[in-house]
């Protein structure tokens, strides 16, 4: 499922609760990014046999997404400052490969015009962490970006983890915390068919 929502209000908010706070980063550390692939591998991994579409990014493009300043990195961390989680989040699309930038520049021309149109990547939380404190933390960094620059983004979420794990409702409950003057509709959808040929015909 594809996702985009617009944000028309201006604001930002502060650190995040119990201790965690967020940095916004352009580039991981080289000696952190291992690290953050091994939780991204345990995090994403299961979807290689849960969903059709590729929902795993290779190690070389994880590294790159990593270092690439053009992607903006919302890096949850703990009162000590060990990092914990992280979200990308960009305005240069082509960036993402599995999306049409095209589709968002004529479906938002004023913000196109405005360069404010965004897209979300993926989310990630060290399974040790209170994941629901620093999912939480990362998204509502993000919606301050986006609430402030008045922006359009997009961001996908497969139906195993819609299902499992209720993402888009946790992102809702975010949105409606943050008192956004927001629209959020799903944009687009694709269905995967699949036949089997067997020896008494097609199935």
């Amino acid at each position: 499922m594809t996702a985009a929502a617009r944000s028309d209000s201006t604001g930002v908010g502060g650190r995040a609760t119990g201790g965690l706070h967020v940095t916004i980063e352009s580039r991981i550390p080289d000696d952190r990014i291992e690290m953050f692939y091994r939780l991204y591998e345990e995090a994403f991994g299961p979807l290689r046999t849960k969903a059709i579409a590729r929902q795993v990014l290779h190690r070389s493009e994880f590294h790159e997404e990593m270092v690439d300043p053009r992607v903006a990195k919302h890096v949850a961390r703990t009162a000590t400052g060990e990092p914990i989680g992280v979200t990308t989040l960009t305005k240069h699309l082509e960036t993402v490969p599995w999306i049409s930038p095209e589709y968002f520049a004529t479906r938002y021309p004023e913000y196109a015009a405005r360069d404010a149109i965004y897209y979300a990547g993926f989310t990630l939380v060290a399974p040790s962490a209170r994941q629901g404190a620093a999912f939480h933390a990362m998204i509502k960094s993000v919606v301050q970006v986006l609430v402030a620059e008045r922006a359009a983004v997009g961001w996908d979420i497969c139906s195993y983890n819609n299902t499992r794990f209720s993402f888009a409702d946790s992102i809702r409950a975010v949105l409606d915390e943050q008192q956004a003057n927001v629209e959020v509709a799903v944009e687009d959808s694709q269905t995967y068919y699949a036949a089997r040929f067997t020896g008494d015909g097609a199935t």
